[in-house]
């Protein structure tokens, strides 16, 4: 006697066997992201402390309240890829401390490509903010360009922390300041590569090129020693990203006040 033969596989068995395949492969690669998050530095968790002058929140996104002044004018930023939102307390605290309501919102898998648009619901929960200027540092800077490009008209000016546009976000014809801060010593946000995405911006945008900075010293967050690539301190890097931001904070607060 011969056996029965086996029986084929169905469609739907092979689609379901297809689904949890790539299922375990999205949950591997997520499980390989958050183990190599980039941790916040004791300067950055210290900086979570409120005080006299500034108010910190956790929930729902990371805020920095000035406690000294009601704030008119908001500060968005999105977090660079793979690194933990409180790797900027330290910048947000000091940004606060002038006037200023920053907010970090926490991106799925820390990539801001995954919630480029979160600004909306920040937006939307602070009806007592006039003004909003948005920020993000690396895939960050690049999707706060992007929110800008599709959200024009929440958004009072743009600033570019180690970044630049995507290709399919043309600002040139914004009638909003921008800025773009990148290091003398960053392997791609270079001269030339600024230089090819000029024409998508404005043509009075501030081009700011900090000599000796690298990527990294735009926060505080861990680091692989071979990618530190800085040859000037954290604290003066990150005293020039602020001067930088803060004037540009200071031109949409005054121009655009009542």
């Amino acid at each position: 006697m011969t056996g029965k033969p086996a029986r084929r596989p169905t469609k739907k068995q092979i689609w379901l066997l297809i689904l949890i395949v790539l299922l375990a492969a999205v949950t591997v690669v997520g499980i390989q992201l958050l183990s190599s998050e980039r941790q916040p530095l004791p300067e950055a968790i210290e900086a979570l402390t409120s005080d006299e002058q500034v108010q910190v929140e956790e929930e729902p996104w990371l805020t920095f309240v000035p406690v000294q002044r009601i704030p008119d004018t908001g500060f968005i930023f999105y977090p660079g890829g793979r690194i933990d939102p409180r790797g900027y307390a330290h910048l947000m605290k000091a940004i606060a401390a002038e006037g200023y309501l920053a907010i970090v919102p926490e991106m799925p898998l820390n990539i801001a490509a995954f919630r480029p648009s979160i600004a909306d619901k920040i937006v939307a929960a602070h009806p007592e903010i006039d003004r909003w200027v948005i920020s993000g540092h690396s895939v960050g800077g690049a999707m706060a360009a992007q929110y800008t490009h599709t959200r024009s008209e929440n958004i009072a000016g743009l600033v570019i922390w180690a970044s630049y546009p995507p290709d399919n976000a043309d600002l040139a014809g914004l009638g909003i300041p921008v800025t773009l801060i990148y290091g003398s010593r960053e392997p791609r946000v270079t001269d030339s590569s600024v230089a090819e995405r000029q024409h998508l911006l404005p043509a009075d945008t501030v081009f700011v090129r900090i000599e000796g900075g690298d990527h990294h010293q735009f926060g505080s967050y861990e680091i692989d020693p071979k990618d530190h690539l800085a040859t000037i301190s954290r604290d003066s890097q990150q005293q020039q990203i602020l001067e930088a931001t803060l004037s540009l904070l200071e031109t949409v607060s005054t121009t655009t006040g009542d």
